[in-house]
């Protein structure tokens, strides 16, 4: 089933995940340690964690405004067609064609 592809599946070593390089950990690692406890497998969750490139809103940022091209552009296009119908309702506005006149006819 499925194929006899031969791949190798790569494990990255276990020395290369330092709790040192991720500051959220490191904030878990001084609060046991405030306490008295240590966590040996703290180390486990570092994968979990990007490289440091910024903050966490940093990093929101850069993923919703630099990373996705076609959001940037959409909300630019929706910004830039709501700017053109609002100067166009200034130079022409709307018929209200139920409104009461602003002098009635007399009918007397």
């Amino acid at each position: 089933m499925g194929g006899h592809h031969e791949s190798e599946i790569k494990i990255p070593d276990y020395r290369i995940y330092k709790v040192d390089n991720v500051p959220d950990l490191v904030k878990v690692r001084d609060i046991l340690a405030t306490e008295g406890l240590k966590d040996p497998w703290l180390r486990n969750e570092v994968w979990r964690f990007p490289p440091s490139h910024g903050s966490r809103y940093q990093q929101y940022f850069k993923c919703w405004f630099r990373g996705k091209r076609g959001l940037t552009i959409a909300f630019g296009l929706a910004g830039s067609l709501i700017a053109v119908e609002k100067i166009y309702e200034h130079f022409y506005p709307p018929v209200h064609h139920h409104r009461k006149p602003y002098f009635p006819s007399s009918s007397v």
